[in-house]
């Protein structure tokens, strides 16, 4: 059985777990704490297995595979139906484009450690932490926005009718725009295409409060 280390409320694990379930396959899932006792990402166990010592790590067996995306294209291949990918190459760039501006150019700017150290070592209070957080999903957001709201390949979902591995990364970075109380109004693109997976039952079993580490 597939196994996935995971935090329930990291976003890159969010994305892994949604494409799991739109794929049906059955994983155990291994909480690993990111703020209990100093992390439980930087346990012995746990470097050993991800030297990077984040989340998630996938285990197939003997192969480990760390990095969501990385996580999603093995899932692509080693289970290819239904696939989370469009057949063409124009489609299958397009898609991949979207995920690493969520994945690579938003993400990477609010994640844990990031603002861990805004407030640990360079002393920012928590005003200033959340305005960092607004301003990087905002303009990554801006720029999101622009690209889905105006192709013509965007469709029900962020690239035509079916799911596939740009929406499995949008959906947590909306959740995560949401906890933050950040105004979507100026999103309507995005907005429609996240309800639309959340109507989805793969969406809505991979949803952080309903995770087994869930506290």
């Amino acid at each position: 059985m597939l196994k996935l280390h995971t935090y329930f409320r990291s976003s890159a694990s969010y994305r892994v777990r949604i494409a799991l379930q739109l794929k049906g396959l059955t994983f155990e899932s291994i909480g690993v704490h990111l703020l209990r006792e100093g992390g439980a990402q930087h346990s012995p166990d746990y470097a050993a297995l991800n030297p990077t010592r984040l989340v998630p790590t996938l285990q197939d067996g003997e192969h480990t595979v760390g990095q969501s995306l990385a996580i999603l294209e093995y899932l692509e291949e080693t289970h290819p139906t239904p696939a989370l990918l469009p057949p063409d190459a124009p489609g299958r760039a397009r898609v991949r484009a979207l995920a690493l501006t969520i994945a690579c150019e938003i993400h990477p700017l609010n994640n844990l450690r990031v603002l861990q150290y805004l407030t640990q070592e360079l002393k920012i209070d928590e005003a200033a932490k959340t305005a960092w957080y607004r301003h990087w999903i905002t303009l990554g957001f801006t720029a999101l926005e622009s690209l889905l709201a105006s192709s013509p390949e965007t469709g029900t979902f962020c690239h035509g009718h079916t799911p596939t591995q740009a929406d499995c990364c949008l959906v947590p970075q909306v959740a995560n725009a949401r906890r933050f109380d950040i105004p979507l109004d100026a999103f309507p693109c995005i907005v429609r295409i996240d309800a639309a997976c959340q109507a989805l039952d793969a969406f809505a079993q991979a949803r952080p409060e309903l995770q087994p580490d869930a506290a």
